[in-house]
């Protein structure tokens, strides 16, 4: 297959190798690489009737020197078992998924996408529950998959200021799952976000789904926002993802920058207090928010089409280290000699 770097979006493209492992009777087999990129499962599998499914979304990065970098992978095994734990999955075994992770990329290798280019290799683990079932409790089998697809630099022109809108719809219930990574959540998200995309916004703000006076999630992506008095800002509640690249970020703002950073409630009356803000994930690394509507203004930040300096400085430091540009800090990279 020939490849245009230049031009690859984020979209499905099949891939030679991909990782597939079976738990039964109480334990994990030992998994292998197939080609095969289709799953054969029950008709009755829990994943497909009780929503009993998580899963993960990670990058390989091309360094200068050919090398790969993975990007605090540890966290994103850590993150499926809290969801896996949440659902009554079988747990995978951190060393399991790491191995499981690092032989797809291996085994792929001529799909990670050139240094320079702007693109990536992005990486999917997907844990379902599988057998023969059909009332309501934990399946009686288990399926832990990883593939993977070169994916394009999100933004090709740099990072673009877009607009979102506040939504009344809830992402996930308080109390719920929306502090996992399940695809309920995202199900939920779809009508909420045409919506939005209707009225020429890029996606819509949830609020929390208690009260809705505070900024939850952007989207599928994690909110921060940067003071007046510089200070890094990104809320805190039990029904966010917690982000991995807004830890990571919450992390350079404060060691890098010498910021103060900190999860907080962030009201949706109190966005003035801003003067940049952006969306924080792994497709994008961080997305600046130009504008936001609420029920009864047009609140701009720094700009709608030009990026504020501070958001500028994390993205490139964060980039920085995923494609070994800059010293990471420590257990942050898992690099891979080719």
């Amino acid at each position: 297959m020939t490849i245009d770097w230049d031009t690859l979006g984020f979209d499905y493209i099949k891939t030679p190798f991909r990782y597939i492992s079976t738990w039964k009777d109480g334990q994990w087999d030992e998994g292998k690489l197939t080609e095969d990129n289709t799953l054969h499962i029950h008709e009755g599998s829990a994943a497909l009737h009780y929503g009993q499914q998580c899963f993960e979304g990670l990058k390989a990065y091309r360094c200068k020197d050919g090398s790969i970098n993975l990007f605090r992978v540890d966290e994103n095994s850590k993150r499926m078992n809290r969801s896996a734990k949440r659902l009554m999955m079988a747990e995978v075994p951190e060393d399991k998924f790491i191995r499981a992770v690092e032989d797809v990329v291996k085994a792929n290798e001529a799909f990670v996408p050139p240094y320079g280019s702007g693109g990536t290799l992005y990486i999917r683990p997907l844990l379902i529950g599988v057998g023969e079932g059909i009332g309501v409790h934990p399946a009686p089998e288990y399926l832990f998959t990883v593939f993977c697809m070169p994916v394009g630099a999100y933004f090709k022109g740099g990072l673009t200021p877009t607009n979102f809108i506040f939504s009344d719809y809830d992402r996930a219930a308080p109390q719920g799952t929306g502090a996992i990574k399940v695809g309920g959540n995202y199900a939920a998200s779809l009508l909420p976000g045409e919506e939005a995309r209707k009225k020429y916004f890029s996606d819509c703000i949830y609020l929390d789904p208690a009260t809705h006076t505070k900024i939850e999630e952007v989207g599928s992506a994690n909110f921060f926002g940067i003071t007046k008095d510089d200070r890094f800002i990104t809320p805190l509640s039990p029904s966010i993802l917690p982000s991995i690249t807004k830890y990571s970020l919450l992390y350079l703002a404060e060691h890098n920058l010498g910021m103060e950073a900190v999860e907080e409630d962030v009201y949706i009356d109190s966005l003035d207090q801003f003067k940049e803000a952006g969306a924080c994930g792994t497709a994008a690394v961080i997305s600046p928010i130009g504008g936001i509507q609420t029920y009864d203004d047009f609140h701009v930040f720094y700009s709608e089409t030009q990026v504020g300096p501070i958001t500028q400085k994390l993205y490139d430091e964060l980039t920085g280290i995923q494609f070994g540009d800059i010293a990471a800090p420590d257990g942050w990279i898992r690099n891979i000699q080719i």
